[in-house]
């Protein structure tokens, strides 16, 4: 894990340089909130998210809803990330402890440079076509 203060969204695709970042990747970005950390005490990038915010209860966001970060790049919420096994080789317990904590997967409708500190806004999930 490595944390950085910058990074590049690529539309379709996920965080420039990440594992994840395949267009057949159901896990493009894995968004998670500070506060949630904290609750089960561990620091930022330890459960795997890629992007750790504040102020911001990802949880809560509805599957659909866009989260535009900074001027350019938009993430589309596309399913909650259960807790795995893996998450108990962190620390033996954790993965019950993030149960409803861990954070939503979405995939990058809107790719560009994302910076610590940026604006995060929200977007009502458009309506899909009938």
């Amino acid at each position: 894990m490595q944390l950085l203060a910058n990074a590049t969204l690529i539309a379709g695709l996920g965080i420039e340089g990440d594992k994840h970042a395949v267009a057949t990747s159901d896990r493009q970005v894995l968004l998670a909130d500070q506060e949630a950390l904290d609750e089960v005490g561990v620091e930022p990038g330890t459960i795997k998210e890629n992007l750790t915010v504040e102020g911001l209860h990802v949880m809560g966001l509805p599957v659909g809803t866009r989260v535009r970060l900074g001027d350019s790049a938009v993430l589309e919420i596309t399913k909650v990330c259960e807790p795995c096994f893996r998450m108990d080789e962190i620390r033996m317990g954790l993965k019950d402890e993030l149960v409803g904590r861990r954070g939503m997967v979405a995939r990058v409708v809107n790719g560009g440079s994302i910076s610590v500190g940026d604006r995060i806004t929200l977007e009502e999930a458009e309506p899909l076509a009938s």
